[in-house]
């Protein structure tokens, strides 16, 4: 996108930049120093961030690395990174203003807790694994009741039954409706009481069909106790160990805590069974740990109304998401959107600008500042010029600052800095489909409340890149690819053109065999550039240069006074400038790649290369070598212009190796459109090249040595005849036909039953003479054989055919394979014999 749009003469910025990763990068961190033996807490909170300074500074940039190899085109001197000073300003002036609007606020609410990393990750973070578990039966006894008054509840975490504040049966549900507001005995809990209410939202097909209500624990029973203002319990700590709640289990590991909870419940009595069942299990994309829900004090973005403009943004047309199907996805997440906590229980990150007062309540008594010097001021205006202060410990959600990257990166806040004025709004985010909530939401929400437009016009969306079984990457699965490794083996070019002919919003399966064909794709442009570069005049040569420099490829009177096959090439050239340049326009790069590659190869290096050999190296003298040696070189760095912004590196080298190179591919000008072509001229191609199909064909058929040169008669009326004359070198070099013995006439030669016959289209026919592509004896000899081969063959199948049993009993398939057999094998015989009568009747002839 950026170099075509360059070479259109657009002003062009692709900034280059990571975020911080906060929750990865403390997690690899906090796995090397583990390794070390060494704990975040016992370092502290400034040297653990100084150390994750120093992982930063030696590994951080292999991202950087492997973008600049893959050849982005990225402007690298406003490289930023999202805790630079410019963005860590910009983070807390979108923190600040927010909350002055009242769109952030603190409160408790489940969240997903990773015990491990101890913080809470979005529920985007979050994917759900089909697992092998368990389903437990348990006993709750009714209060009041017989040792029979009980209710079996079937849950796969037992352990959070000391969170329980209720048991829940379905209103209609006729096994239970005499127990309904009646009491219930939570087990094990010294004889904890909880009523057992009715509620639709129970599925009575479930387990037993009775629920437990563990609302500190369960997504699901928050929402429910919130309805139904039922108390919430929390029975665990922040590193999944059990709290006080659950009495005699205190400090054991949620898993433990299972495991001595089941074996006590069947010494009580109280199990009933269990048995194996598959659970959706939620686990942390980043550290893959089981995620545990739970209530938590955190700082959430109400999204509502930011939402709300951003569903309008695409609603209106100002932004248009490709592939068009991602909007239903992006209309229905945003329209059900959640309040988005944006705190998380880290050191490595934007700390949350907020101060608490020492000594007050800090859910109540806080400040928002965009300093410590301000905070300070601010509270002691405010509370006295004795208080003292404590920032919050937790730091942003790392989409936070990401989501401001299309604006704080031009020097947002500061809106007179003259790269936000001249970039922004942008035109196009390009990014995977994989993060259109995590990244391309939140930046067009953030863009239209901090500056009022949206940040972008276009959001391209790319698959992602599977391997060659379309599994996803991943280090478990050891289908890891490093683009750096691929690179070293099959070139930056062929990797771009492979990946980038990919369909938008599709994902990608990599395999050797598209990058081996396309690094022989990268060979074969390379190659066309030798032959292209070794057929021109040397660069001292001033006159040849002169003329060759003169030709006006794009005049309508030049190109009618060229002989057909450089009219033919250059009207194709000029045709493909149109359609791909469209196709850059309408962003399907995969039709680009296809139909310059097609040209490249198929018509350019194929024929034209082939054909031009004739006038280089055969008769015609310099005046038809000089238009040769001219449409060579403007067809030919035409293409360079239009593969350059898939294949950058060996488009400029062969482009820089051309003489007369004012400047360097990537800043030149693209081909015009709207150029000149002649159909006239590519029809008659057409006819030369299904001429010389024909006889390639015919040579092939009849095993001709490629050295071996054939006499031909062409058969055309008085229109073909005259141009296909003209080319007669170009049909005698392309065909590999005797030059001297290629006759024009205009109805079939006297030798015409002793010789191959090609119709090469309407109005085009050619004569090969047999006993000058073979030995005819010796492939009489070789037919025969053939022809008793299948003669044999012939008769075995139609015995099987005429046999009532084999018909009956076989399966239809199994026949119905026969027939078909049976038929292409006569077909052959008949092609066998119609050739055999052929020669025989020419060595009658000889």
């Amino acid at each position: 996108m950026v170099r075509y749009h360059r070479m259109k003469g657009r002003p062009t910025l692709w900034l280059p930049g990571t975020d911080h990763a906060g929750i990865a990068t403390q997690l690899v961190v906090e796995k090397m120093l583990a390794s070390e033996g060494i704990k975040r807490v016992e370092l502290g909170r400034d040297e653990f961030v100084n150390r994750v300074w120093e992982w930063k500074e030696k590994y951080g940039g292999t991202i950087t690395n492997q973008i600049k190899r893959l050849g982005a085109s990225c402007d690298w001197n406003r490289e930023h990174f999202t805790l630079d000073e410019q963005l860590s300003r910009a983070v807390i002036e979108a923190f600040v203003r927010l909350h002055e609007k009242g769109l952030i606020y603190q409160g408790s609410y489940m969240v997903n807790w990773s015990p491990s990393l101890q913080t809470a990750v979005s529920d985007l973070e979050v994917e759900y694994h089909e697992e092998s578990g368990t389903l437990y039966y348990i006993k709750y006894r009714v209060a009041g009741g017989s040792k029979s008054d009980y209710l079996t509840i079937a849950t796969t975490r037992p352990e959070t039954l000391f969170g329980d504040v209720a048991i829940a049966v379905h209103p209609e549900d006729d096994r239970y409706s005499k127990y309904i507001n009646r009491m219930a005995i939570v087990p094990l809990t010294y004889g904890r009481h909880v009523p057992i209410i009715s509620d639709k939202h129970v599925d009575k097909d479930f387990g037993t069909g009775v629920l437990k209500i563990s609302p500190g624990h369960d997504h699901n029973d928050y929402n429910l106790a919130r309805k139904l203002g039922l108390p919430i319990l929390n029975v665990m700590n922040k590193d999944a160990t059990l709290n006080k709640v659950a009495g005699l289990y205190c400090g054991l590991d949620r898993f433990e805590a299972r495991k001595k909870l089941w074996a006590d419940l069947e010494e009580t009595g109280l199990a009933v069974k269990k048995e194996p069942h598959t659970l959706r299990v939620p686990r942390s994309q980043r550290g893959g740990e089981v995620i545990e829900p739970l209530v938590s004090k955190q700082w959430f973005v109400t999204m509502e109304p930011l939402a709300e403009k951003a569903l309008r943004a695409v609603e209106k047309g100002d932004l248009k998401i490709i592939p068009e199907r991602f909007e239903k996805i992006y209309n229905h997440w945003l329209s059900n959107i959640k309040d988005w906590c944006i705190s998380r229980q880290l050191w490595w990150g934007h700390r949350i600008p907020v101060w608490y007062i020492v000594g007050k309540d800090c859910e109540e008594e806080y400040i928002v500042a965009r300093s410590d010097d301000e905070a300070l001021r601010k509270a002691q205006k405010k509370y006295g010029r004795d208080t003292k202060i404590y920032q919050d410990p937790d730091v942003l959600d790392t989409w936070f600052s990401s989501a401001l990257w299309p604006f704080s990166t031009l020097g947002w806040p500061d809106e007179s800095i003259e790269d936000f004025k001249r970039f922004y709004p942008t035109t196009m985010l390009e990014t995977g489909h994989d993060i259109l909530f995590f990244w391309v939401a939140r930046m067009v929400m953030m863009g239209i409340e901090f500056t009022g437009t949206v940040p972008f016009k276009y959001v391209y969306l790319h698959g992602l890149i599977r391997d060659s079984q379309g599994r996803k990457m991943s280090k478990t699965l050891g289908n890891v690819i490093d683009p750096l490794d691929t690179i070293k083996e099959y070139g930056t070019d062929a990797l771009r053109f492979t990946i980038a002919l990919g369909t938008a919003g599709q994902d990608l399966n990599l395999s050797t065999e598209r990058l081996t064909s396309n690094k022989a794709f990268t060979n074969k442009l390379w190659n066309a550039g030798k032959f292209v570069l070794q057929n021109l005049p040397s660069q001292n040569d001033a006159s040849a240069w002169e003329n060759i420099l003169s030709y006006k490829f794009d005049e309508v009177e030049l190109l009618g006074k060229l002989p057909f096959p450089e009219c033919w090439v250059i009207s194709k050239l000029h045709l493909l400038i149109d359609t791909v340049t469209a196709s850059y326009d309408k962003f399907f790069f995969g039709d680009v790649g296809r139909d310059t590659y097609e040209f490249f190869w198929g018509d350019f290096a194929d024929w034209y290369i082939e054909a031009s050999k004739a006038r280089l190296y055969h008769s015609g003298g310099d005046s038809v070598a000089s238009v040769t040696q001219a449409v060579l070189l403007y067809v030919f760095e035409n293409i360079l212009k239009l593969l350059h912004p898939f294949m950058p590196f060996v488009t400029e080298e062969l482009w820089q190796a051309l003489p007369y190179r004012k400047e360097a591919l990537i800043i030149s000008p693209w081909p015009l459109t709207s150029l000149p072509r002649k159909s006239n001229s590519i029809k008659k191609f057409e006819n030369l090249q299904a001429l010389t199909r024909a006889i390639r064909n015919a040579r092939a058929e009849y095993s001709v040595e490629p050295v071996k040169r054939i006499s031909a008669s062409i058969v055309a009326n008085e229109e073909v005849t005259e141009y296909i004359v003209k080319e007669k070198e170009v049909l005698a070099l392309l065909s590999r036909l005797d030059l001297q013995n290629i006759h024009f006439t205009d109805s079939p030669p006297g030798n015409a039953d002793q010789s191959v016959h090609l119709v090469a289209g309407e109005g085009l026919e050619a004569y090969l003479p047999l006993a000058d592509m073979i030995d005819i004896t010796a492939e009489i000899q070789r037919l025969s054989k053939r022809l008793s081969k299948m003669q044999t063959e012939y008769d075995g199948l139609k015995a099987r055919l005429s046999s009532p049993k084999f018909v009956e009993k076989a399966p239809e398939d199994i026949v119905r394979g026969v027939q078909e057999k049976a038929a292409e094998t006569e077909e052959k015989i008949t092609l066998t014999k119609n050739r055999l009568a052929l020669l025989k009747s020419t060595v009658v002839v000889t």
